[in-house]
């Protein structure tokens, strides 16, 4: 049988199916065109920024999407106010202390005191530079330490160099160091 809407689709297939004809002139028209168009603003973008900024902008914010963009704001200004630790954990904050010894005839020097539970073994001290010196870096929080060197595994020896105090439980001499300031 025949159908009509066969027919018509078929004349329409056969008429894409034809070559077009173009002016061969076409592209050389084009191409005097694109010449003579203006060329493109080539400012920085920092100028582009500058004009876009100038140029009025309407904006349309819902009531929550306000809200959002207050608390936003107010949360970064929250934020770039805020210190980076609370006051209370700056104060605990533990430094870093060297402590120093000349002992030119020790073999072997730990330091002991509160802060490692007298144990000789827990921080023992480096030679450093001649063989006299001797050394040892421990950090501690705020507070007030007692300590002392232990030399060669039999002395007990204040730091010459700080207040000494006496040990109530034992009677030997140590020293007092106050970090921070602070004192128990």
């Amino acid at each position: 049988m025949f159908d009509p809407m066969d027919d018509a689709i078929e004349r329409i297939a056969r008429h894409l199916r034809r070559a077009v004809r173009i002016d061969p002139a076409l592209d050389e028209r084009v191409m005097r065109e694109i010449t003579v168009l203006p060329a493109p603003d080539r400012a920085t973008w920092v100028g582009q920024m500058w004009r876009w900024l100038r140029r009025p902008h309407h904006l349309t914010l819902t009531p929550l999407g306000g809200l959002a963009a207050v608390t936003a704001l107010a949360a970064v200004m929250l934020l770039s106010r805020m210190d980076s630790k609370p006051p209370a954990s700056r104060e605990m904050e533990s430094r870093a202390f060297q402590f120093v010894l000349v002992a030119p005839r020790a073999t072997h020097v730990s330091l002991v005191g509160d802060f490692n539970d007298w144990d000789a073994t827990r921080t023992p001290m480096n030679r450093a530079g001649n063989e006299a010196l001797w050394t040892a870096v421990v950090a501690l929080e705020p507070g007030r330490y007692h300590y002392a060197f232990f030399v060669d595994g039999s002395h007990w020896l204040a730091d010459p160099s700080a207040p000494v105090a006496r040990d109530e439980d034992y009677g030997a001499p140590s020293s007092v160091l106050t970090v921070g300031g602070g004192g128990s």
